[in-house]
């Protein structure tokens, strides 16, 4: 007596269409978790570079100050002192680095997404230089006089970077460039601007030059709570705008503008709107840190490696990396070498370029 045979019935177009999604949506929820242990991490990493200096401050001491600054109490003799450092100089430094890294890397993700181009960010553009030009241009036409936080010089800095964001652009569009000869004519303009920056040294006077060399190095020094408000909220309030377009960007980044169009995504409207955008963040930092170049090219690439390429999870990720990695740099540049402080744009490239190289090599090798 032999067995029947067994048969299996068909599985339907429709089910087997179906299948894959629950695993999509695992994926989605571990991408949530990532971020969130992202978030988590952030949160720990700032409150650790606080307690990091010659005058000891623990965790306990940073949450006391912190939960006395916002819901008030009474502050005893003996923890005064370092109550001051804590919330005057290191908790403001602290969170002025992580918004400006943030809108940095965040910058990088969009034009990198919307010139679906690795190696694009807001320093090979020209943009970053462009604006500490303006930044510099509008300290010397004051005497030195015009701080961080004066008007004249963030508008200067960004009306500056947004005529070059115009004009690369611009020529871009006319002149059918491909991204690689966009990215030449970035590196040319970043040359220039920074002969012109340079020119402006040389004719400034020795208080002027001081404050002009100030943005060549990037820097988060004499950070103020004033400053950390600007640039934090300008981050915060970019990062949903941007978001809200990820799916869109999605379309221009994974299919080119032609398939983007035909998706019914207004591809010219997209791109002028998020560089636009991405144009402010960018100035915004270079008005009150100076020119940071890293941030905005290996934020986006660490990011990535990580969650992936999807930017409804990449932009808010990139928000924590870019964040990291300049808080991180402050806090190596200021210990290293103590009492000496290592301007912040300095160390950035130190710990940037070998990470960049890494993830070149690593591509090229999985490629």
């Amino acid at each position: 007596m032999t067995d029947a045979p067994t048969t299996t019935a068909p599985v339907p177009p429709r089910e087997r269409e179906a299948a894959p999604r629950p695993r999509l949506r695992d994926r989605g929820s571990v991408r949530r978790v990532v971020l969130g242990a992202g978030a988590f991490v952030s949160v720990l990493a700032v409150a650790w570079c606080v307690t990091v200096g010659t005058a000891g401050a623990g965790l306990s001491d940073v949450w006391h100050a912190v939960r006395l600054s916002v819901f008030g109490g009474v502050l005893a003799d003996e923890f005064a002192q370092t109550y001051a450092i804590i919330t005057n100089l290191r908790l403001p430094r602290a969170l002025l680095a992580f918004a400006a890294g943030a809108a940095l890397s965040v910058a990088g993700v969009v034009m990198q997404g919307l010139l679906r181009n690795p190696l694009v960010s807001p320093f090979t553009l020209g943009v970053s230089p462009a604006a500490a030009f303006g930044a510099s241009l509008a300290i010397l036409l004051t005497g030195g006089s015009a701080g961080s936080a004066s008007w004249l010089v963030i508008a200067s800095a960004l009306v500056t970077a947004l005529a070059v964001s115009a004009l690369v652009l611009g020529l871009a569009s006319a002149k059918a460039m491909s991204t690689a000869t966009l990215l030449l004519l970035g590196i040319a303009l970043t040359q220039l601007f920074e002969a012109m920056t340079s020119a402006l040294q040389f004719v400034a006077d020795e208080n002027t030059l001081q404050a002009i060399v100030r943005w060549t190095f990037g820097s988060v020094n004499d950070a103020s709570w004033s400053d950390v408000r600007l640039v934090g909220a300008t981050a915060l309030l970019a990062l949903p705008l941007l978001w809200y377009f990820a799916k869109d960007l999605n379309a221009v980044a994974f299919a080119g503008d032609d398939a983007a169009r035909s998706l019914g995504v207004n591809v010219t409207a997209l791109r002028v709107g998020l560089i636009i955008v991405s144009v402010v963040l960018a100035s915004v930092v270079v008005s009150f840190c100076g020119v940071i170049g890293f941030v905005g090219l290996v934020g986006p690439h660490i990011a990535r490696l990580v969650i992936g390429a999807d930017h409804r999870y990449l932009l808010p990720f990139s928000f924590l990396t870019g964040g990291l990695l300049l808080l991180v740099a402050d806090t190596v540049g200021r210990t290293v070498l103590a009492p000496s402080v290592i301007p912040v744009g300095i160390v950035v490239a130190f710990i940037g370029a070998p990470v960049f190289i890494n993830l070149i090599l690593t591509r090229k090798a999985a490629r």
